[in-house]
């Protein structure tokens, strides 16, 4: 899904969107996300736009596996390791899918033209949620993961 993602926001990257999808979901008010929509009008013979949309509905299919794989290794190290903060890690990976739901439904209302300062807050507020969320969860995993391979070695 990363691979199909990748390809299908390729073009979001711009001069004035660098970072792509990534820029909307970090647009924080309704002037930074009229910029991003302005960057990718019809008008540049690429409809950015649509393609934006489509990003962000591969990535509801996205979302579903990435927080289930986070889940799902998360509670087994967690398990493996007797851990209770490898058991909150994958509750976070819960909850960022989540979040990354209700960021998905607010970049949708922006490209579909309905672009407010409270649909740019609400969608970067669970952006950086989700991310947070991500990041411990992949930290855990990662430091869990060695701890694991520690306690093997060590036996």
């Amino acid at each position: 899904m990363m691979a199909v993602m990748s390809k299908t926001g390729a073009t979001l990257k711009t001069a004035a969107t660098p970072f792509g999808i990534l820029n909307l979901e970090f647009a924080f008010n309704s002037t930074n996300t009229t910029a991003v929509i302005n960057a990718w009008s019809p008008s540049t013979g690429v409809d950015n736009i649509t393609a934006a949309k489509n990003n962000t509905y591969y990535d509801f299919l996205f979302l579903f596996f990435y927080a289930t794989f986070l889940f799902l290794t998360c509670k087994k190290i967690a398990q493996i390791n007797n851990s209770q903060v490898g058991l909150w890690a994958a509750e976070a990976a819960i909850w960022a899918g989540f979040s990354d739901v209700l960021e998905n439904t607010g970049m949708l209302l922006s490209l579909d033209g309905n672009n407010s300062v409270y649909i740019a807050f609400f969608t970067t507020f669970f952006s950086v949620i989700k991310w947070s969320l991500v990041i411990i969860a992949v930290l855990y995993l990662l430091t869990g993961s060695l701890v694991m391979v520690y306690r093997k070695m060590k036996k």
